[in-house]
């Protein structure tokens, strides 16, 4: 199992470019399997959940050549609709099959996703849509089996609560159809819009991309012919090494990014003292004089994100005064406070709040453990300005959604080795 070692309180500078946006090519690829031509697609990022949805994928059938961000895929071939557990277990976005099996192939078995070390994100909402859409669902052993043997059909569906999985899985049910399916309350993410935005290039009519109200017209079972496309990019990863440079007060510019995806984030960063410049493409983050606390309540786009959450709570405790995070989406999303408080932060917990306690130059370096993708991230952040040596356990949780890590904070001159142990 591997490890990050960071020395911290080392001084940053220079250019971080980022990768493609892991939530947005997840789906995407998922999506593929509505195609009837070899889909090319580039600038996909090079981290374990794509390697593990292209295990899936070609266990499904699927043939395709990945050249590092680039990769062409042909799901003509498929022939297997079981989603093992095997694979899902170690991923729950594998769910993310679901929809386009069940529209093309009218039947598929899907293991669930199981637990999640953030909170529970049951998928009850996209089986109700599917029901709607004139599914039979039934669970069984421990899998979801699906059938619509004469095809699904257009319904109006209202999601109960915002889901962006379930969005994704839904629209992309809907996109081979039969006749018109309105989804209201849908999840309104850069990611979303994206996959909305290939469907409808790849010949599906979709009307409201952007807004909370979906209206697609399904394709009666035809598949689609989709052209090229690139993915957008990651935005919390962009988000994360703002984070990075705002706690070492450096001057760092993030390149190919969009920075319209991440006016809430950078709205907290001005709050806090901190000068943001933004281009077409990119965004640099420059000094505070001082650094003052926030108050931060995480919600659905375009709010604050939730997965931003873990790094801004380590940004907080470099805070002079106290900040307040309103963790609203996840009910355990706050696993790496424990490991934070190890290094010397001030941070107190009281239901979905936590209170933290800014203590400028006093975290020290020691042993942590990650305990998922976001709060990995968030110890990262904490080594570089701790005193001493921080060594991250259990670094396979950063490899899910973080591309090149080490390289890239190399390249601004953070001192940071990886090891196995």
């Amino acid at each position: 199992m591997d490890y990050l070692k960071i020395i911290g309180r080392k001084n940053l500078n220079g250019t971080v470019k980022i990768s493609g946006a892991k939530n947005a090519a997840l789906p995407l690829l998922t999506a593929t399997i509505l195609a009837k031509n070899e889909v090319n697609i580039s600038n996909l990022p090079n981290v374990v959940d794509i390697r593990t949805l292209l295990k899936l994928l070609g266990m499904l059938g699927a043939s395709y050549d990945h050249n590092d961000t680039d990769i062409s895929i042909d799901t003509s071939s498929l022939d297997k609709t079981t989603a093992t557990y095997d694979i899902v277990k170690t991923m729950r976005a594998s769910i993310l099959v679901l929809g386009p099996l069940l529209t093309r192939f009218g039947h598929c078995e899907v293991s669930l996703p199981g637990g999640c070390a953030i909170g529970q994100r049951p998928v009850d909402l996209h089986l109700k849509a599917l029901e709607i859409m004139g599914a039979n669902i039934e669970i069984k052993n421990g899998y979801i089996i699906a059938t619509a043997k004469d095809g699904l059909k257009g319904a109006t569906i209202v999601f109960d609560k915002v889901t962006v999985t379930g969005t994704e899985n839904i629209v992309m049910a809907a996109a081979l159809a039969h006749g018109t399916s309105t989804l209201i309350n849908c999840a309104k993410e850069p990611e979303v819009v994206q996959l909305c935005e290939v469907l409808r290039d790849a010949g599906v009519s979709i009307d409201g991309i952007g807004t909370n109200t979906l209206i697609i017209e399904g394709t009666k079972g035809e598949l689609l012919e989709f052209k090229p496309f690139e993915i957008i990019p990651d935005r919390i990863e962009a988000g994360t090494y703002l984070c990075i440079g705002a706690i070492t007060n450096s001057i760092l510019k993030i390149e190919a990014v969009i920075p319209e995806h991440l006016e809430a984030v950078l709205a907290k960063f001005e709050q806090m003292g901190y000068m943001i410049l933004k281009e077409k493409n990119a965004i640099t983050i420059c000094p505070a004089n001082k650094i003052s606390p926030v108050n931060i309540v995480t919600t659905e786009y375009p709010g604050f994100p939730t997965d931003m959450q873990a790094q801004f709570m380590a940004l907080a405790t470099m805070a002079d005064g106290i900040s307040i995070i309103d963790e609203k989406l996840f009910e355990n999303r706050f696993m790496h406070v424990s490991e934070l408080v190890r290094m010397g932060a001030d941070i107190k917990l009281n239901g979905t709040v936590a209170t933290i306690k800014g203590t400028p130059k006093q975290l020290l370096g020691t042993d942590v453990m990650a305990t998922d993708l976001r709060a990995s991230s968030a110890l990262v952040i904490a080594g570089l300005v701790a005193k001493n040596e921080t060594t991250i356990h259990r670094i396979y949780h950063l490899d899910r959604g973080y591309d090149r890590l080490e390289e890239k904070l190399t390249l601004i001159g953070a001192n940071i080795k990886r090891g196995k142990e």
